[in-house]
């Protein structure tokens, strides 16, 4: 196991470092703590594949380093990183059995028979393969596959890292919950530096202990799922996690009041120089409700109503914002004379994109 720094790096797939907007990887530096559970989350195109491939040695960056406990490993191969890397769709021998294909990594290293029977055992209990080691890969389901390639990739016990690349992509949505479930009590288990790369918001959040938001081959957040949700750093965060995502409107500092299209807000507390740039203010749809009583209610008016089941997301407008808001299944919505109510410890400000800190309503 390793901890894995990545240092101002940067990486554009023509070797032309030139124009910014083109670069897949914009000056990331990052540390990978030894033993943790990561997630590399955002959109397609957002450069977390490039950066899973410049860790693992598959793409070497245009500029910058990459250190496994303060080793520079920038030139070296993935064969001399000792590194596991699992990807969306799984490689396998498809005429061995499923022993076999577990084995294959540790019999090219010509670890003792004795030692590669007992760990494949291991692993296959892990993920619930052992009634299916005497079977031919090619006669097993998707989710059994992709089963396997996990296995491949934690059988070795030398490894720096497990690095995957979207590797429940293609599985059935209740075979997923099963396996990050599986994942996550091998790391607790082995307590392996595992690194997890999807789009998923579901995956990330409930696989890691810190997510790493990518954005524009940036990282515009790395926090605990928690911190993620209840504090995005930016408004990127605040739009891509989250289902709805945060709201957001834009506003201005006047006289002590957070002012918006619509209605306005006391000033955030704390806020100890008025900040330059383009203002919004954020809410995640459950710090809105509607209100017990008129003190800094905001008139609203209802557009429509969706049912989630144990609750409901209203669709509102403020002025000319549309906003949403989480309710429960009982609250009672009326047509005309909605307010609602803002919590402050939700509500949040933001300049130019980015959390003024300790700056909530």
């Amino acid at each position: 196991m390793a901890e894995i720094t990545v240092s101002n790096l940067r990486h554009s797939y023509d070797g032309d470092l030139s124009d910014p907007a083109r670069l897949a990887l914009k000056g990331i530096d990052h540390v990978w703590r030894d033993g943790g559970a990561y997630a590399l989350l955002g959109p397609s195109g957002c450069g977390k594949s490039s950066m899973l491939n410049i860790i693992s040695g598959l793409v070497r960056p245009t500029a910058g380093r990459v250190l496994f406990d303060g080793r520079d490993v920038t030139e070296l191969g993935p064969e001399q990183r000792n590194i596991a890397q699992v990807f969306q769709f799984p490689v396998l021998y498809d005429t061995m059995t499923v022993e076999q294909n577990l084995a294959f990594p540790l019999r090219n290293r010509r670890v003792d028979p004795g030692r590669i029977t007992r760990r494949v055992r291991e692993v296959a209990e892990m993920l619930d393969l052992g009634p299916m080691l005497g079977r031919r890969a090619a006669g097993l389901g998707a989710a059994e596959k992709q089963k396997i390639s996990l296995g491949r990739g934690l059988v070795r016990e030398d490894v720096a890292a497990i690095l995957f690349d979207e590797p429940l992509t293609v599985i059935d949505p209740q075979v997923k919950f099963d396996l990050r479930r599986k994942l996550r009590l091998v790391h607790e288990t082995l307590g392996l530096t595992l690194v997890y790369v999807t789009h998923d918001q579901s995956e990330a959040l409930t696989f890691a202990d810190q997510v790493v938001v990518m954005s524009e081959g940036e990282v515009v957040q790395v926090g605990t799922p928690e911190e993620l949700y209840e504090r995005p750093g930016h408004t990127f965060v605040g739009h891509f996690i989250g289902s709805p995502g945060m709201n957001f409107l834009p506003c201005a500092l006047e006289g002590g009041r957070i002012v918006f299209d619509g209605g306005s807000l006391p000033a955030p507390r704390g806020l100890a120089a008025r900040p330059g740039g383009a203002l919004v203010l954020g809410i995640r749809p459950h710090g809105l409700g509607p209100a017990t009583d008129e003190a800094e209610a905001v008139p609203a008016r209802l557009i429509d109503v969706e049912d989630r089941g144990a609750f409901r997301i209203a669709e509102i407008a403020i002025g000319g914002n549309r906003l949403r808001m989480r309710v429960g299944e009982r609250d009672w919505l009326p047509a005309d004379g909605l307010r609602v109510a803002f919590r402050p410890e939700a509500t949040l400000l933001y300049a130019n994109d980015r959390l003024l800190e300790d700056a909530h309503a």
